[in-house]
């Protein structure tokens, strides 16, 4: 579904043609930059999974609805124990002609887990204690202790399978006109049977790096199908568009949506002062503007109800109105300027938007309501505050901490958080492993280093009658559901 013309002239020729015919194409806007969107770091940005998803696929992978289903193994059992996942991988020969073996699989993994060391996804992998194969075709992966969420953590793109000179699928890409183009792999290239008449049954998907405005408007002019890539500092782009009615999908994501101290000098070297800013925050109002139902944001650092969540660490400051929260930070801050002889000015950076130029006010407006005058700067080279926006990974408190490792995220960190975290990987039992990562939360939270807003905001926009996409609590919308043509 897309014009027939180079994504570099979309807008000399807006209107000439719709995405609306079913031509055999499903035509994906993302915003984001070419860099973006075709990284090869070692921790992928979202653009970047999209791509490896597409192309290099793990042992397992994450559907249009963010579950778990096979990739490469088709199907895997776990012990009772809970510690010991053993995978049987599906059998069929690569694209190379080579016979996929579960030796390379191994290999691949130990490989990719040894070069994501000192990452954040390297501290969510440091319960896999070993990875071998077992036979020909069966992998057994070893834990230290229990993990709930660790087939969704091994779904993660960065995991996708690497063998030598060819990728295992499900789909490959060729580049033209700045865009990559995607074609789904015969099913008996993946390990499947044959399908009858599969050339009728998926379409290609093509996705473009595009500009925030051009993507909004790409889309408002039928030139693509689906608009992904959206957070808050772009919604205002899909809410006022003349077509955006009933196109706009928001995801229930869960993750980190909140302000970094990066400078912890001044009135900031305090964690008291800090709580102050912390204090202040109309977290309910910051969205209003937006309207997004459910969004009432938070005062935790970790999402409520995930696997090592015991339940001991709740909403801060519970039985406070607002204003009794705003007289305490003001009481605060008066303290720190008669001490210091001067007034509070900090400074903000933010992504650029019209979303962001929103949130910016209401903050602005927040933090002037006890005292403390806040100005946007364009580097964050320059500021005292920046905006933290990540979606996790898998369902699990220890994601959120290891956010924070001192390896990643000095100066918001603190090393007895991470050494309460890395006594959770080896805890005896899951109730013991709740109560390390319950105490390394609170820690955290006392440091007021990091100042929760609430979840992350993820939007699309998806054009009628396309199928392969749903909201899903990752924000993940694999390339590869888009390719089956609707029955």
């Amino acid at each position: 579904m897309r014009c027939p013309i180079p994504v570099l002239l979309i807008f000399a020729l807006l209107g000439a043609c719709s995405a609306g015919a079913d031509d055999g194409e499903v035509d994906v806007a993302y915003i984001g930059t070419t860099a973006s969107l075709f990284s090869s770091d070692r921790e992928l940005n979202a653009g970047a999974q999209l791509m490896r998803s597409a192309q290099r696929q793990g042992l397992v992978r994450l559907n249009a609805q963010g579950e778990v289903v096979p990739g490469l193994a088709e199907r895997w059992i776990v012990t009772d124990d809970g510690e010991s996942y053993i995978f049987r991988i599906r059998e069929f020969d690569l694209p190379d002609g080579t016979r996929l073996t579960a030796q390379a699989v191994a290999d691949s993994l130990d490989r990719t887990i040894d070069r994501l060391d000192g990452t954040s996804l390297g501290f969510d992998l440091e319960k896999v204690l070993d990875v071998r194969a077992m036979t020909g075709r069966v992998i057994e992966i070893r834990l230290r202790s229990p993990m709930p969420g660790f087939l969704s953590l091994l779904a993660q793109p960065e995991l996708g399978i690497a063998l030598r000179n060819t990728d295992a699928g499900p789909m490959v890409a060729n580049l033209e006109n700045g865009a990559a183009v995607l074609q789904a792999l015969p099913p008996e290239q993946r390990g499947l049977s044959p399908q009858d008449d599969w050339e009728d049954q998926v379409r290609t998907v093509r996705i473009s790096p595009l500009a925030p405005q051009a993507a909004a408007r790409a889309f408002a002019q039928g030139q693509v199908d689906i608009l992904l890539g959206g957070r808050l500092e772009t919604l205002p782009l899909a809410i006022t568009g003349a077509l955006s009615r009933g196109t706009v999908r928001v995801d229930p994501a869960i993750g980190l949506y909140g302000l970094d101290v990066v400078r912890p000098e001044g009135f900031l070297a305090s964690p008291t002062n800090r709580e102050a800013l912390a204090l202040a925050i109309d977290r309910p109002a910051l969205v209003q503007q937006f309207n997004l139902a459910g969004w009432t944001g938070s005062s935790r650092i970790v999402a409520d109800g995930l696997p090592g969540d015991d339940g001991t660490v709740g909403e801060r400051w519970q039985g406070l109105s607002l204003e009794q929260r705003r007289a305490r930070a003001s009481s605060i801050v008066q303290q720190w300027k008669n001490g210091a002889g001067s007034d509070v000015m900090l400074a903000i950076a933010l992504p650029p938007g019209p979303g962001a130029d929103f949130l910016f006010s209401a903050l602005a407006r927040d933090f002037s309501a006890i005292g403390v005058d806040l100005e946007r700067v364009q580097s964050a080279e320059y500021a005292d505050l920046t905006l933290r926006d990540t979606v996790a990974r898998y369902p699990g408190a220890r994601w959120f901490l290891n956010q924070f490792n001192c390896e990643v995220s000095a100066p918001v960190c603190s090393a007895d958080v991470d050494f309460l975290v890395q006594l959770s990987v080896d805890a005896a039992n899951p109730a013991e492993e709740a109560s390390y990562l319950s105490e390394a939360e609170q820690t955290l939270t006392a440091t007021n280093l990091y100042i929760p807003l609430g979840a992350p905001i993820r939007w699309s926009q998806v054009r009628a009658g396309v199928e392969g996409f749903s909201e899903n609590s990752w924000a993940f919308h694999p390339l590869f559901p888009l390719s089956r043509a609707p029955i």
